[in-house]
C-alpha cells in the first residue's frame, strides 16, 4: 500500500500529486493554464476523533460544486487533524487520530493527510493553519506563483472546507474575534457543507460581517440525508454497536486494534458478519492506490 503523501513533509511533491489525479492530468493542466481558471485546494480542520466517511464525503460535495460552476479547479484536498491541546472532551492523541485519518485516506488520490497543526507544541488558530498552507502552497520553493493570493491571479487559493455547526459558531459570543472571522471569510473563503435543519443563508443575513464577505462563501446542499458524526460513532463503539459502512473498514480495525474509545472487555468485534474471516488488525485492499507523483508534472504554465 502507497505512504499517504504530507505537505508538511514534501510540499513539492505534494502539489505535483494535486495536479497529477488522472491519466491525462497533463491535458487537463494545459487546459486549466489557458482558460486561467483559479486553482483551489479544499483544506479542513477539526478534531477527526475519529474521521468518518462523511468527512471524506463533504470534500467530494465541494469539489463537485466548485467545479460544476465552472469557477475554479480544484487540485487537491488537506486534513488537518487538531492539535491535542485543543482540550475537547474525549479527545484521543494526535498519533491515533492521524493514523485513522492516513487509513481513511487509503483509497483517494486527491486528499491528502497534514500533520502540521497536530505536531505543534501548541494549540494553533484555524487562521494561523491557512495562513501556513497558503504560504507553502504559494512559496518559489513550491510553484512559480511568488506574491499574495489577492494580488496573484496565478496564486493556488486555499479554502476552508466546513460544516453548518462551524459557520454557526462565528455567531457564538466570545468564540470568534471579528477580526479573525474577516480574515477567515475575506482573504482565503468557505465552502460549507449544509446539514438537514441548518439554514446557513439565514445565518449569513443576520452576520454582518458574513454578509459582507458572502461572495466568498460558497453553501452546499446534501440532500441525501446523513447524520453520521464522530460522536456518534464513540458512542456506538462505547456501546458495542457497529459502525461499519459509517467508517472506513481499515478505520475499524485500526480502533479494534487499539482498544480506541472502548474498553477491553467491549467485544465489538464480536459484532462483524457471521462467517467472516477479515482479520481485526488487517488493512482493507483498495482498487486505488496513490500515484507515483514523482514521474508526473511539475507546476509549470503552458504556453
Amino acid at each position: 500500500m502507497a505512504k499517504v503523501p504530507q505537505l508538511g513533509a514534501n510540499m513539492n511533491t505534494a502539489v505535483r500529486h494535486f495536479c497529477s489525479t488522472t491519466v491525462n492530468a497533463k491535458r487537463h493542466i494545459k487546459t486549466m493554464y489557458r482558460t486561467k481558471m483559479p486553482q483551489v485546494v479544499l483544506l479542513s480542520c477539526g478534531s477527526y476523533n475519529p474521521i468518518t466517511n462523511m468527512h471524506l464525503r463533504m470534500f467530494e460535495l465541494a469539489r463537485d460544486n466548485l467545479q460544476r460552476n465552472g469557477r475554479y479547479n480544484v487540485i487537491g484536498g488537506i486534513v488537518s487533524p487538531v492539535n491535542d491541546n485543543y482540550g475537547k472532551k474525549d479527545l484521543i492523541s494526535s498519533y491515533h487520530r492521524c493514523k485513522m485519518v492516513e487509513k481513511s485516506l487509503e483509497s483517494s488520490d486527491w486528499i491528502i493527510l497534514d500533520r502540521w497543526e497536530s505536531d505543534l507544541n501548541c494549540w494553533t488558530e484555524t487562521r494561523h493553519v491557512l495562513a501556513y498552507h497558503s504560504n507553502r502552497l504559494n512559496s518559489s520553493e513550491t510553484t512559480n506563483h511568488i506574491g499574495d493570493e489577492n494580488q496573484n491571479p496565478n496564486a493556488i487559493l486555499v479554502k476552508l472546507l466546513c460544516g453548518a455547526d462551524l459557520l454557526e459558531s462565528f455567531g457564538v459570543p466570545n468564540l470568534w474575534r471579528k477580526e479573525h472571522i474577516e480574515e477567515i471569510v475575506g482573504k482565503y473563503g468557505l465552502v460549507c457543507i449544509s446539514r438537514a435543519g441548518s439554514d446557513p443563508y439565514k445565518f449569513i443575513y443576520e452576520s454582518d460581517v458574513l454578509t459582507k464577505y458572502q461572495d466568498n462563501i460558497t453553501i452546499v446542499t446534501e440532500w441525501l440525508s446523513n447524520e453520521i458524526s464522530s460522536t456518534k460513532i464513540r458512542r456506538a463503539i462505547r456501546r458495542g454497536e457497529s459502525v461499519k459502512y459509517l467508517v472506513q473498514d481499515a478505520v475499524i480495525d485500526y480502533i479494534i486494534k487499539e482498544k480506541l474509545y472502548t474498553s477491553e472487555d467491549n467485544k465489538y468485534h464480536s459484532l462483524l458478519s457471521p462467517g467472516t474471516t477479515r482479520s481485526l488488525t488487517s488493512t482493507s485492499t483498495y482498487l486505488t492506490s496513490y500515484i507515483d507523483f514523482q514521474e508526473h508534472i511539475h507546476l509549470t504554465p503552458l504556453t
